[in-house]
């Protein structure tokens, strides 16, 4: 039985999903969340975009890791997922379209890296952007080694001694609570987000849909009722439905 879904490795990068054949395709770069690259979640939905005919790259961003502990976001430099944006562009499988899509983190690190390229003024910036359980603003690192649940005692959300982010060799403008400067993108934008989120509250996708449409943006919203920061089986099928036709459309 032929492959319906291929891997093909960008050299120096790592991995790709996508259907079989010379394409062009269009392309998808993902982005993990607090899980890590090591986890497999990233792979897991670049694996759903190639079943429908995207080639994805699951972009690993977080830092250290490995097989039992799947890495931490810490100082993690923006620039280099600008380097990854290109290395996929220049991929010969890879149309003349590229998107973003990142879940938790990795939907603060979607949105905050398109408004950062877009303030720089850079060229070719994603042809369009979705982005899962967003946080608003800037968040601060995340060390999974040093992680503990909700109410156990020394817990935190997150490291406040810790930066998550830098870009250009600098964390200015990236401290936690930081407002994430979304508006500056100009491309197509999807938000979704879980009524009942329990670790990212819905109210951030709330106030980033405001921003925008203050700024005179319509993105496209989907508000998942009753779903929680990861939608339960016929939550996360509406929302692969959702996302599919978002970036059939935009690439």
């Amino acid at each position: 039985m032929p492959l319906q879904i291929v891997r093909r490795l960008i050299p120096e990068w790592g991995t790709t999903y996508g259907p079989p054949g010379e394409g062009p395709f269009p392309a998808v770069m993902v982005l993990h969340g607090s899980e890590g690259a090591w986890s497999g979640w990233s792979h897991r939905n670049a694996a759903i975009l190639a079943a429908h005919g995207f080639l994805a790259f699951p972009f690993g961003y977080s830092s250290g890791g490995n097989a039992w502990n799947a890495g931490h976001i810490v100082d993690c430099p923006l620039d280099r997922s600008v380097e990854a944006l290109a290395a996929l562009r220049e991929f010969p499988f890879v149309g003349p379209r590229v998107g973003l899509y990142g879940v938790s983190r990795g939907a603060e690190h979607a949105l905050l890296l398109a408004s950062l390229m877009a303030k720089e003024g850079a060229e070719r910036l994603p042809e369009a952007i979705a982005a899962h359980s967003p946080p608003d603003v800037v968040c601060g690192a995340f060390d999974a080694r040093s992680f503990r649940d909700s109410g156990d005692p020394g817990w935190q959300a997150w490291d406040v001694g810790k930066r998550a982010w830098s870009w250009r060799g600098s964390q200015e403008g990236l401290l936690p609570t930081t407002p994430i400067e979304v508006e500056r993108y100009g491309g197509p934008l999807f938000l979704s987000h879980g009524t009942s989120d329990r670790m990212w509250s819905v109210e951030m996708t709330r106030r980033l849909e405001k921003r925008l449409q203050a700024h005179g943006r319509q993105p496209e919203v989907h508000y998942y009722e009753g779903e929680d920061h990861l939608p339960g089986s016929e939550g996360e099928n509406r929302h692969h439905e959702l996302l599919l036709d978002f970036f059939g459309r935009h690439l």
